[in-house]
């Protein structure tokens, strides 16, 4: 695809956007803003489900203009992680997001975003040193510098971040706070298949047992929610609850079970206020997480 706007036409022939070159979607968005025109901005790294949709819409309710990024970045990937088999299907993703109401869709290649001599890194001191960040030490300043470089190209006025991934949102939420970024972060709540389990592109990878086993996460969720909704403040009781949860449950392999204060993420042991427990676990060879706000 060259460097420069072009139509993506659908069956019904109604276009929206591609744009692959930063340089052309950050004169595109300046053109938007000059007019009087907002610009709601959804990242994603593609294959979209029904919680990219959701977000897309959210972004439609905020802003005149709704943009999507579609870039699985590379920075962000440990060197075992699963970089090359992520799921791709551009076009399948342009007529989702065509028919979600998208006006424009920003595909940039990783030689445009990571140029020869690229040398920058946003990187935060204290939120990424828990959870994901504990096994996957590189990832969060690859997301960081990634964002960064999205909301300067793309020049949003308001962002969406699905609380999924809660220590992302959490995460970006302090860097646009601490460098001073003129755009509002804006969340959105998990969405769900019908059993519960949190969608995401990485539920592709799942065989039929596996899909079975990853329930295991949302009821190891739903039973400290109850746990604590109950009267059990102790997070030491609540997380060997879901431990043998989880590891009942075939091919499952626990990265990190937390409890943890909802916006510094620190572990807490007594649920002395409304806390956040957030888990990662391998089930198969997917690594999957989810979250769930526990209220005392």
């Amino acid at each position: 695809m060259a460097n420069q706007i072009k139509k993506f036409n659908s069956k019904e022939r109604t276009t929206i956007e591609c744009i692959q070159s930063p340089d052309e979607m950050q004169n595109h968005s300046k053109t938007l803003r000059a007019a009087g025109e907002t610009v709601a901005l959804v990242p994603t790294m593609g294959y979209f489900h029904e919680g990219h949709l959701s977000l897309m819409h959210k972004g439609r309710a905020q802003c005149s203009r709704v943009a999507v990024s579609i870039f699985v970045n590379p920075t962000q990937f440990g060197p075992n992680e699963d970089f090359k088999t992520y799921p791709r299907d551009l076009t399948r993703d342009l007529n989702l997001a065509r028919e979600a109401g998208v006006d424009i869709v920003f595909t940039p290649r990783a030689e445009d975003m990571y140029p020869a001599g690229f040398q920058t890194e946003i990187s935060l001191q204290r939120l990424p040193k828990h959870l994901c960040g504990l096994s996957r030490p590189t990832h969060f300043a690859g997301v960081a510098t990634v964002v960064t470089k999205l909301l300067n190209i793309v020049q949003p006025h308001c962002a969406i971040f699905g609380r999924k991934d809660y220590q992302q949102l959490t995460v970006i939420r302090q860097m646009v706070s601490d460098l001073n970024m003129d755009v509002t972060i804006i969340d959105a709540p998990t969405v769900r298949e019908a059993d519960g389990l949190a969608m995401s592109s990485r539920n592709t990878g799942l065989s039929a047992g596996q899909r079975h086993s990853a329930l295991c996460l949302y009821q190891a969720l739903l039973h400290a929610r109850n746990m604590a909704s109950g009267g059990v403040s102790d997070s030491g009781e609540i997380i060997a609850a879901a431990r043998e949860i989880i590891t009942a449950a075939p091919e499952t392999e626990i990265d990190y079970i937390a409890v943890v204060d909802p916006q510094t993420l620190d572990d807490m042991s007594q649920l002395v206020g409304p806390a956040r427990m957030a888990l990662a676990v391998q089930v198969g060879g997917v690594r999957l997480i989810d979250n769930m706000l526990l209220t005392p």
